[in-house]
């Protein structure tokens, strides 16, 4: 939507000279006719200057300004995040993130001098892979942290612990349910009663937990299929790129690419757990921002050694 110039004006610095060259100089001459002529050319130029070329491009030119900083600062904040989370990776995972990465160079580089009217949106091309290495990062990340609670949730071997709660509540249970039929047996019953309702909660506790592990074994299976089906779909539009050599058909594969992931984008989104991995590549950015960024700039940090 165009700005509204009017008022804009108001609050421009036009409005303030137009104000001083009109009304304060009537008012500097202390004289009735000056005043008069004063605001009669202020009113004029309320009237007018606001439809005035030159009034309209400064206009123009202000809230394009404001709108490139808005979405430098926004592609700033998602850059940082970005090469935040590759920073936290396992060198394992960066070398494969690298990888992909090599992947999408190729096809940026076979695609460069491709024939045809579609390579006009070669941009968009980029950008469009650009999304596909944020999504793999996004699971790897992923990845990485349901593997560390996975193996902390190992070391407490949660399912021995039900099985071995789960038996001994149905003994106090049975307990219990004696001493409440035997006689003069109620100063031990309250104690036991009680026993046996910590022993329930706990059980429902590390029950909750067990369902968790189970999810979250369930998540992590499914996110490295995912993984392994964007790496062989990406794979498949550099041996397109390479050998087709043709614009409309490589749109067309990254296009069904795209598309193949809104599923797995949707299901990301819902893990609760990584709420602030939802973030999407700002549609401010330039082509292959985020594809080229962190892997050129930065060589790898030490990580400990990755359990697979």
């Amino acid at each position: 939507m165009p700005p509204n110039y009017r008022r804009a004006f108001w609050r421009s610095r036009h409005h303030a000279w137009l104000a001083l060259a009109t009304l304060g100089l009537g008012f500097a001459s202390g004289e009735p006719l000056g005043l008069l002529l004063g605001a009669t050319l202020y009113a004029l130029g309320i009237v007018f200057m606001p439809d005035f070329i030159f009034f309209r491009r400064a206009i123009d030119a202000r809230e394009q300004a404001s709108i490139a900083n808005e979405n430098a600062a926004q592609l700033a904040s998602f850059q940082a995040h970005h090469d935040q989370l590759l920073a936290t990776l396992s060198a394992a995972r960066r070398t494969r993130h690298q990888q992909l990465v090599a992947v999408c160079r190729d096809i940026e580089n076979a695609t460069s001098d491709a024939a045809g009217p579609a390579n006009l949106d070669l941009s968009t091309r980029r950008r469009k892979l650009a999304e596909l290495e944020w999504t793999y990062l996004r699971m790897l990340t992923i990845e990485q942290s349901l593997e560390v609670y996975l193996e902390t949730e190992r070391k407490e071997q949660v399912p021995a612990a039900v099985r071995a709660l789960e038996a001994e509540t149905k003994t106090l249970a049975a307990e219990v349910e004696s001493m409440r039929r035997t006689p003069g047996a109620a100063a031990t019953l309250l104690g036991k009663e009680r026993l046996l309702t910590s022993r329930l909660e706990r059980l429902e506790v590390l029950q909750q937990r067990l369902r968790r592990i189970e999810q979250a074994t369930l998540n992590h299976e499914l996110i490295r299929s995912e993984q392994e089906r964007l790496v062989e779909q990406v794979k498949l539009i550099r041996a397109d790129a390479v050998a087709a050599k043709n614009a409309d058909t490589l749109t067309a594969r990254i296009d069904l690419s795209i598309e193949h992931l809104a599923a797995t984008n949707k299901w990301l989104s819902e893990i609760a757990e990584f709420k602030d991995l939802t973030a999407e590549l700002p549609a401010s950015a330039p082509a292959a921002s985020v594809v080229s960024a962190p892997a050129a700039r930065r060589q790898p940090q030490p990580a400990p050694p990755e359990k697979q």
